[in-house]
Order: C-alpha cells, then sequence, then structure tokens
C-alpha cells in the first residue's frame, strides 16, 4: 500500500487519548475537533486505539455504501447485542442479508400505506387527553404514542398498559451506552452492581413482553397485513428456513424499540423547533388548514403534506436522532487520501455533516426551505444521512417518514406546544439524541383548523 499521510488531530495521553473529554460531551468533543483541524478526515483516539471522524459527503458516501463491505459495525453496536441480541440493527454478513430479507416486504410501500389509519387513529386518541394549560412532558408523550403506533401497527397488539414500564426499561438499558467506550466495557458489564442489576431487570421484563406478543401471535397464525405475520410466515427462498423463537425475539425487540425511540425523539425535537420559530410554524398551520380543512389526515394526503416533511427533514438535520455511526476497518485501506489501518474505527456523525457550513449556509438556523426539491439538488447526496445509507440503512425509513408528517399533522390540527418558560434544552448523546433534561410544554388550542 503507497503510504499516506496522518490526519490531523488532537493529542492525548498515550493509552487514554481523548477517552474523557469524548465521554463527558461526545457532541461538543466531535463539533470541537470538526471545528479546529481542517481535512475532512480527522485523527482522534478515545482510548488506546485511533478513530477517524469522518467529515465530507463523498467519504461517507464510500464507507457507508460504495466500499461498505471493508467494514464492520462498531463497538457500540456490540454493546447494543447485550440487549437487542442478532437483530437486523446488530447482525453482521449473510445473516443480516438472511434478516432483512424476511422483514423487507412488511416496509414495502403498499403494505405500509394500510397503516396510516391506524397511526392517526391513535394519534386522536393521545391528544384529547391533553388539555389547554397542560404541562406536558413532550418527550415521554411521544414516546408512549409511538410505543402505541408501532406496536400496534407492525405487531398487531396494544402495550399501552406497559408504555410507562418500557419507557422506564428503555432508560435504564439506554443510560448506560456510554459505558461502551470504555477499554474494558465487557468485564464492567459483567459485575454485581446496582446499574448492572437495573439492566438485567430491564432486559426480563422487556423479554417478557416481546415473548408474550409472540406467543399470542403462535397461538393464532395468519397474515393480518403486519410485520410479526410476515415474520412468523415467511421463509427464505434462498436459506429455506424460518426464524425460530430467538431470531424473532431479536428481530421484535429491535424494531419494536428502535422504532419508537427513534421517531418519538424526532417529534420532540420537532415539537421544540417550531416553538421557536414562528414564521415557520405559521406556514406550517396554514398547510394544514389547506390540506387537511379539519379532517383527519391519511395516507392519500402525504404528497400534499410537503411542509410538514420538510420542516420534520429539518428538524432531524439539527438533531438526528441516530446522531453517530461508527465503523470498524477490515482490513488496511486508503480513505481521503490517509491510511487506515485494520481495527481503526471510522466515526460518521449526522450530527457534524448536517452542521457543517460549507453544505449548509448558516447551519445553527431553523429553515424548512432547506429541502425543497431545488435546494437538495444542489447539495451532495449525503450531506444529510439520518437513516444511514447503503445495505445497512434503516429498514423503517419510509415508515418512519409516514409516521412523522402524520403523527405532526394530526397533533397540529388541534394542540400548538409552547415551551415551558425558563426549561433548559440541551441534547444527549446516548444510543439516540434525547434531551437532556427531557422537554416540557405547555398545551395550547391550536387555530381553527391548524
Amino acid at each position: 500500500m503507497s503510504v499516506a499521510t496522518v490526519p490531523s488531530g488532537p493529542k492525548g495521553p498515550p493509552v487514554l487519548g481523548q477517552l474523557l473529554a469524548f465521554r463527558r460531551d461526545p457532541l461538543e468533543f466531535l463539533s470541537r475537533i470538526a471545528r479546529e483541524y481542517p481535512g475532512d478526515v480527522v485523527r482522534f483516539r478515545p482510548g488506546p486505539r485511533d478513530s477517524y471522524l469522518v467529515k465530507h459527503p463523498d467519504l461517507v458516501k464510500d464507507v457507508l455504501v460504495t466500499r461498505q463491505h471493508d467494514f464492520s459495525k462498531s463497538r457500540g453496536l456490540e454493546w447494543a447485542k447485550l440487549f437487542l441480541g442478532e437483530g437486523l440493527l446488530t447482525s453482521e454478513g449473510e445473516f443480516h442479508t438472511r434478516q432483512r430479507r424476511l422483514a423487507q416486504p412488511a416496509f414495502h410501500r403498499q403494505r405500509i400505506g394500510a397503516y396510516a389509519d391506524d397511526m392517526v387513529r391513535r394519534t386522536v386518541d393521545a391528544r384529547e387527553r391533553w388539555s389547554a394549560g397542560q404541562v406536558l412532558d413532550v418527550d415521554g408523550e411521544m414516546m408512549r404514542l409511538t410505543l402505541a403506533v408501532v406496536s400496534s401497527t407492525l405487531f398487531g397488539t396494544d402495550v399501552a398498559a406497559s408504555a410507562d414500564e418500557v419507557r422506564e426499561d428503555l432508560a435504564a438499558i439506554i443510560g448506560l451506552f456510554p459505558r461502551f467506550s470504555l477499554p474494558f466495557f465487557g468485564l464492567i458489564q459483567k459485575l454485581p452492581i446496582p446499574s448492572n442489576a437495573r439492566f438485567n431487570r430491564a432486559v426480563a421484563r422487556l423479554d417478557a413482553l416481546v415473548y408474550g406478543i409472540i406467543a399470542q401471535r403462535q397461538r393464532d397464525p395468519g397474515d393480518r397485513g403486519d410485520l410479526l405475520s410476515m415474520l412468523l410466515l415467511a421463509r427464505d427462498e434462498e436459506g429455506g428456513g424460518r426464524m425460530n423463537e430467538r431470531q424473532l425475539r431479536d428481530e421484535v425487540i429491535t424494531l419494536l424499540l428502535a422504532g419508537h425511540e427513534t421517531t418519538a425523539n424526532a417529534l420532540t425535537w420537532t415539537w421544540y423547533l417550531l416553538s421557536q420559530n414562528p414564521e415557520a410554524d405559521a406556514r406550517w398551520r396554514e398547510e394544514l388548514r389547506r390540506v387537511l380543512g379539519g379532517r383527519a389526515a391519511s395516507a392519500d394526503d402525504l404528497p400534499a403534506l410537503r411542509y410538514t416533511e420538510m420542516v420534520l427533514a429539518e428538524s432531524m438535520r439539527l438533531f438526528p436522532p441516530a446522531w453517530g455511526m461508527g465503523r470498524r476497518a477490515l482490513r488496511d485501506l486508503t480513505l481521503g487520501g490517509f491510511t487506515i489501518r485494520k481495527g481503526s474505527v471510522l466515526a460518521l456523525s449526522p450530527y457534524i455533516v448536517h452542521r457543517d457550513a460549507r453544505l449548509w449556509p448558516d447551519p445553527l438556523r431553523f429553515d424548512p426551505e432547506r429541502f425543497t426539491a431545488e435546494a437538495k439538488a444542489e447539495r451532495p447526496r449525503f450531506a444529510y444521512f439520518p437513516f444511514g445509507a447503503g445495505a445497512r440503512s434503516c429498514i423503517g425509513e419510509p415508515f418512519a417518514w409516514m409516521e412523522g408528517v402524520l403523527l405532526l399533522a394530526t397533533i397540529g390540527q388541534r394542540w400548538r406546544l409552547r415551551l415551558l418558560p425558563g426549561h433548559p434544552v440541551e441534547p444527549k448523546a446516548l444510543m439516540t439524541l434525547r434531551p437532556r433534561y427531557g422537554m416540557k410544554m405547555v398545551a395550547e388550542p391550536a387555530p381553527a383548523g391548524g
């Protein structure tokens, strides 16, 4: 291999490197090194091994698409296997390809369209429980709502009675995510300490819920048009087999948890951004009045709710739920003119790329107009990748877009949400990008029709 220069980057102690700074605040650390060190690849060391922050859309494409087979997922997903098992998010190689092939039909456009009425119905139920002047924990409200939507539409069940418990269990699990960056996280995870006990209890409760859903459907099989039906009935034409109970569990828990967590966070940040940008909020509400006229939204309305989609897209630019993605080099290679050694980790952060002033003028300003067809055509394709890309892109992306638009429109017809005065707002980079202090907002009746 030809000799290439080493990317610039911060210095640090030989063993720890920048581990402490990275763990203290990953977003601030990555933003700082992206700003302070030139070039499209920045070298840093969150521990004893080199890592590289990839900043340019063309290099993002190289890693996630063009040369995706030169990389595997990195340590964060190894940690996630402790509770997600070998689901679509964490599995690798031929096994992942097979599982994705079995699940893909459930996300075809015609199937997704059939979920719309249920999404709207559950959102109407949720919004009618609110009252004028009520202070809402919007992050919690969105978690409960999206959990109800995904459990109903994809798995044909109602977990409303377990929603708060699921939220608590998920918080106990995701709260330990920063641990993956520690050199001996596998050993730490086995120690008899309170955080591990909470983690294990949370996983056990989620397992009981998921295995209960599977057992209920196994007693009454048949195609109900949802994902679980397809997983239970699907036979891999190439591999010849069906999923066993453990494989079903891993896929259901992955899609149940990842499917509602990410969308809930996207919606929470969207309500916050609309509350801070009255001009965008007014234009959005005008679209709701013009397109819906006070009636319930449906899948047929999605093409006309274009500004609603742009609002959601701009929200996920500023606060992408999947704020960072890691890939481990499977061999020595060259990327962007730099030598990347086998075993090194490449950090790809939508949060960083989405806020790059070279790609996004005035990047901290909330401006849905960035997502007109004309504006999108002028940007590099991978300047925006909230759902990843390539063979490992989010299988539920079309589902998430439809859900996000319909839930925003349905709630927006009835309510305007205002940030509670004095409530602090700051992102917290866990497995997803959550609001560090929650999101307390006041419900105000919306103008007629939105």
